[in-house]
């Protein structure tokens, strides 16, 4: 097969991933074959009841020849799992299930040449609980990354990354660095330049409003104006810190390529609203590049039909060049 395979872990199994993929599947054409990592079961019950027909080959994961893989069939590799109802509730009955998934998935990788892993929304509260703050930190303790990766939200016309991800508010002074910000620049500069062929210009928020604080030393002061002044030196296309109420006007935002945020909510809310779900969210640093639509589970939506696939066809694209 003159493409490397597309690996996907469907994850959550009572989310709308398999709803989308079914609508990606049936709207883009991908080139690169696909690997499909689900219950069989569950998929074939899914499928049927939202009114989809496509066909699968199943693999055996302890044999997988790259030639044999079709990009008109779906690749699917099943994986046990007891289910009562196609469409269920959430809860960490699903654990061992979508462990098996991601495990399955990085031994592949470790075997044969892939384009990507996607992942489908997973439960933080649930397949997490208190040990990972989210799948980017799951996926780095799992391949030994840990600390060394960022979380890109990407869009190709503007870009966010948070320094921090799924913290408290209250918390996220705590885990700011100096180190931190230029570790997170250079990630981002790296990727840009591999897989894009382009330099970013970046722009760096402050965290307090307005880049200021009351107390005698602020955050801006201590940490993120030295980071600033580092990274120019080392002539990395840096900015800031700019207050974010304003990075994110429209006659800014044509100056740059991605802002760096200094928490989770600060830099993804503005991009939700400017694109919805057109971005996806990608993890640099980890040996390979992994992609993931950039909503959850969204349990509510579940099989009704009416989940916008967008996000997903955008991941596929980006794997698919």
């Amino acid at each position: 097969m003159k493409f490397k395979p597309i690996i996907i872990v469907a994850g959550e199994p009572y989310s709308i991933f398999l709803e989308i993929f079914f609508k990606s599947f049936n709207i883009k054409k991908i080139k690169k074959p696909i690997i499909l990592i689900v219950s069989k079961g569950l998929f074939l019950i899914q499928m049927k009841k939202l009114g989809f027909n496509f066909k699968i080959n199943l693999i055996n994961v302890n044999s997988i020849k790259v030639n044999s893989l079709s990009n008109k069939k779906i690749n699917l590799i099943d994986v046990n799992f007891k289910f009562k109802k196609p469409f269920d509730k959430i809860s960490n009955k699903s654990n061992v299930y979508i462990n098996n998934c991601f495990m399955i998935a990085l031994n592949i990788i470790k075997k044969i040449q892939c384009a990507g892993l996607i992942n489908g929304p997973i439960s933080k509260k649930n397949f997490l609980k208190t040990k990972f703050l989210g799948i980017t930190e799951y996926l780095a303790h799992k391949t030994n990354k840990r600390n060394k990766v960022a979380m890109l939200i990407y869009n190709k016309a503007l870009s966010v990354s948070p320094i921090t991800t799924h913290l408290p508010l209250k918390d996220v002074h705590k885990y700011l660095s100096k180190h931190k910000i230029i570790d997170h620049v250079k990630l981002i500069d790296q990727f840009y330049k591999k897989n894009l062929k382009k330099i970013p210009k970046i722009a760096i928020t402050g965290l307090n409003p307005h880049c200021e604080s009351n107390y005698k030393s602020s955050e801006e002061d201590k940490i993120i104006k030295p980071a600033i002044k580092l990274l120019i030196k080392k002539k990395y296309k840096v900015n800031g810190p700019f207050p974010a109420d304003t990075i994110f006007l429209k006659e800014k935002l044509k100056n740059f390529d991605v802002i760096i945020g200094m928490y989770h909510d600060q830099v993804l809310t503005p991009i939700k609203a400017l694109f919805g779900f057109n971005a996806i969210n990608i993890t640099l640093g980890l040996p390979f590049i992994r992609v993931s639509p950039d909503h959850g589970p969204n349990v509510k939506m579940l099989g009704k039909n009416l989940s916008n696939p967008e996000s997903l066809i955008e991941a596929l694209k980006f794997l698919d060049k």
